[in-house]
C-alpha cells in the first residue's frame, strides 16, 4: 500500500475538500481520501502507487493547483505485531 500526500492551492472551504477529493476517487482507485483546506493538502491511501500525471489533471481540471506531491510505501496500524 502507499501514502500519498498532495499539495493543493485553492481549497476554500468544506465543498472544495469535497470536489478535490471527488476529483482524487473518479481518477484512481483507493482506499481512502481525506483533504483539508486549512492543511491546504489532500492524502490518500492506494493499493499501488498512483499515477501522479492522472491525480495532477484530475484536479487541476476543477481548477485547484497542485503544488507538489509525495508518495511513500505504507503499512496499516494494527496489522502487524498484535494477536
Amino acid at each position: 500500500m502507499f501514502k500519498t500526500v498532495i499539495n493543493i492551492e485553492g481549497m476554500m472551504c468544506g465543498m472544495c475538500e469535497a470536489h478535490v477529493s471527488d476529483a482524487v476517487r473518479g481518477a484512481i482507485s483507493a482506499e481512502k481520501v481525506t483533504s483539508s483546506h486549512k492543511k491546504g493538502i489532500t492524502e490518500l491511501i492506494t493499493e499501488k502507487e498512483p499515477d501522479e500525471k492522472v491525480l495532477r489533471e484530475a484536479i487541476e481540471k476543477d481548477g485547484y493547483k497542485v503544488l507538489g506531491m509525495t508518495t511513500e510505501p505504507y503499512v496499516k496500524k494494527g496489522l502487524f505485531g498484535k494477536k
